[in-house]
């Protein structure tokens, strides 16, 4: 699959996933969503805070979702440089603020200790990737600021693998918590080990 292909499935899948977020959660009621109306069942699951605390999650991260792509995929040209930098700014701030308020749901995870384990390692190594990367423009480290937004982003398209996980996995297991326990792990460390080889690629590349 070539470069181009590539890129548009990434574009594709993302604001699909978008998509369905903000219908799901504003404009049909967040408790048909199938994690709502699953925790919903359980009879000591406090709805708020929680609630809140999930929407905050679902907008910053979707807007790290929509943004990614194209800052990663388009050259930043003189004529974009500016807007780069600007959404650049925006991207950083919203992972931050998800990454964070991530952990407090991750700590209410489906699927018990071992699903929150899983989402709050991805949620520290989201923000940390991030904010290396962040570093790494600083110092006018263009190549090192490209690598680590690639794996920043490949946490961030974990709200992706998420979904194309989940399904598979609760047929296999044939049980909603046990494929939840699964999907915490497998929805983000494909994706890293995925673009460290793609990282790796491109330094071979840059040294020939």
């Amino acid at each position: 699959m070539g470069n181009k292909m590539i890129r548009a499935l990434v574009l594709i899948l993302a604001f699909s996933i978008a998509g369905y977020a903000i219908v799901q959660y504003g404009v049909l009621k967040a408790s048909d969503a199938g994690l709502v109306s699953f925790k919903l069942q359980k009879p000591d699951f406090e709805l708020k805070p929680w609630i809140y605390v999930l929407y905050i999650h679902i907008v910053t991260a979707i807007f790290a979702l929509i943004i990614g792509p194209f800052q990663l995929f388009m050259k930043p040209t003189n004529d974009r440089k500016r807007w780069h930098r600007l959404l650049g700014y925006g991207y950083v701030l919203s992972i931050t603020v998800s990454g964070i308020v991530s952990v407090y749901l991750s700590l209410f995870a489906t699927g018990g200790w071992i699903a929150g384990l899983g989402f709050m390692s991805l949620d520290v190594l989201w923000v940390a990737t991030t904010l290396v990367a962040t570093r790494k423009i600083m110092a006018k480290d263009i190549q090192a600021h490209k690598a680590w937004m690639l794996r920043s982003y490949a946490l961030t398209f974990a709200a992706v693998t998420l979904r194309i996980w989940l399904a598979p996995l609760n047929l296999l297991f044939g049980d909603f918590e046990a494929g939840f326990r699964v999907v915490a792990w497998v929805c983000w460390i494909p994706n890293l080990l995925v673009i460290e080889i793609v990282i790796s690629r491109m330094r071979l590349r840059q040294r020939q």
